[in-house]
């Protein structure tokens, strides 16, 4: 599916950013979102909990969702909320990393609080999230802090398609309520029992599929996870090597791009590992 097909399919337009919640308001958002979806699950909506046991429950209650439709009110609400909890953890400025002469930065945290143009998402072969309640792989934490619609673009996309997602593609949403504008969603191999050719090949592809739908979009900074390499078991330092050598390809291939790529790990074993390879790189 090319990026044309898909800005048919969803809106790709850039979003406003909603006003933030005040101290005071943020009781009410999480108890009418809780209510919608109780309702949804036919129960009914009486509860006396804490905050925080009501934010733990709307996202359990989101993750096993399916993508049905949501009325503008709670979606309003949900942005208005989810935005101002983006706000709180810190938004990290991808502008003021060090960048090689090849225009490729490391960064060791969260990649929900980049505001990169886009933020590579490490999904699964049905495109639609984690259904795992308050799971913490990065797929449920992006959908999570995201918003209800990244399931609904997603499902509209692979409807479109009419299949599921192929390990190496890659497709396209809003962020929503990310600091970044955009999430290209990719499925990387998962390994059995060794890594295969094919592995490798596919995992590649994943990297090259978002460089080239970022550039087609006009993006003009990506960063990306470390992709198979948690559930999907693939070995980190090969991963790191495949992800690098098809980055820096890319890059040596299209001069003109000016692309910059930020590697985000959230483990520092993952981090020595590409800090190594990346200095070897700029030798």
């Amino acid at each position: 599916m090319t990026f044309d097909e898909m800005k048919g399919v969803v809106d790709l337009t850039p979003l406003a950013r909603p006003v933030p919640l005040g101290e005071n308001e943020r009781e009410q958002a999480i108890d009418e979102l809780l209510k919608f979806l109780l309702r949804e699950r036919g129960l009914i909506a009486a509860f006396s909990a804490s905050y925080a046991r009501k934010r733990e429950l709307v996202r359990r209650y989101m993750n096993e969702r399916p993508p049905l439709p949501v009325p503008q009110e709670i979606l309003s609400l949900q942005d208005r909320l989810f935005w101002t909890e983006s706000l709180e953890r810190g938004i990290v400025d991808v502008g003021e990393f060090s960048y090689s002469e090849h225009g490729i930065a490391l960064y060791e945290g969260d990649i929900c609080r980049l505001n990169a143009d886009a933020i590579v998402n490490a999904a699964n072969k049905g495109l639609l999230g984690c259904f795992l309640p308050g799971h913490n792989c990065i797929d449920n934490v992006i959908h999570s802090y995201a918003g209800m619609q990244v399931r609904g673009d997603c499902a509209a996309l692979i409807a479109a398609q009419g299949r599921e997602e192929e390990a190496g593609s890659a497709k396209l949403t809003r962020a929503y309520n990310l600091p970044s504008r955009y999430i290209l969603h990719t499925v990387g191999p998962m390994v059995g029992r060794e890594v295969t050719e094919r592995d490798r090949a596919a995992l590649r592809a994943a990297y090259l599929s978002c460089l080239d739908l970022a550039s087609e979009a006009g993006i003009e900074s990506v960063a990306f996870c470390c992709l198979s390499t948690g559930v999907f078991n693939f070995p980190r330092a090969e991963a790191a090597e495949i992800a690098s050598g098809a980055v820096l390809g890319w890059k040596l291939r299209h001069p003109q791009c000016e692309l910059r790529i930020v590697f985000n790990t959230y483990l520092k074993e993952d981090t020595n590992i590409y800090r190594n390879i990346l200095d070897m790189m700029d030798a």
